[in-house]
């Protein structure tokens, strides 16, 4: 008898997300952000390393470089078709494209005519998250979307956002990602604060439930 073994059905699995991006600092930025909302982050840097994955791995999001994948690849076209299927047919992946500095529009009104969500270097915390998380509740990857709690930082906040304005890197500088011991457990105060609100927390991708 085998009644104490785990049900693996019992455990929440982790959200993952894909991250395609080539350029080392970017890519480490967009992953400590990821990081801190409890979700798996793996990062390729080419698009055939990124089909090769979408092949064998089940993930709830792909982040994109658009500069990456181009627009009339392979790759761009599989990660339209699957962004295009509404959850309640099956869809289970969404896409959130990240336009550099500089190219936005050679891309934005393409993917503003796709209907893909993106997002345009340089960019800040919560936009960034917000957006991510928006997408993972679409597929009901998380029970809620980061909407619903998420505060600004105030002062600090501010700084860094206008410090991001003014850099062309996709943010400012190590401190426009790199948040401080203060700052974070703020985050998570308010985070605790809200989730006295709802049921406990039992997956580590959804941040309210």
């Amino acid at each position: 008898m085998e009644s104490g073994t785990p049900n693996p059905a019992e455990k929440p699995r982790q959200v993952a997300i894909l991250v395609l991006e080539e350029d080392a600092e970017n890519a480490t930025a967009v992953r400590q952000l990821l990081d801190s909302e409890g979700w798996r982050v793996h990062i390729v840097n080419d698009s055939n390393l990124l089909l090769n994955e979408l092949r064998n791995g089940e993930w709830a999001l792909v982040v994109a470089n658009v500069a990456v994948t181009g627009t009339d690849s392979a790759a761009f076209i599989t990660l339209r078709e699957l962004a295009s299927v509404a959850a309640e047919d099956g869809g289970r992946i969404r896409v959130l494209y990240i336009v550099p500095e500089m190219t936005d529009s050679k891309y934005v009104q393409l993917l503003e005519d796709a209907r893909l969500p993106y997002v345009a270097r340089p960019f800040n915390f919560h936009d960034f998250i917000q957006k991510v998380s928006d997408l993972l509740f679409e597929v009901h990857a998380i029970a809620a979307p980061l909407r619903q709690v998420s505060r600004e930082f105030g002062v600090v906040r501010k700084k860094k956002l206008e410090a991001s304005r003014s850099n062309k890197s996709m943010f400012a500088s190590r401190e426009s990602y790199s948040y401080s011991e203060e700052e974070v457990a703020e985050y998570e105060r308010q985070e605790a604060t809200s989730s006295k609100r709802h049921k406990p927390r039992t997956n580590l991708g959804d941040p309210n439930g």
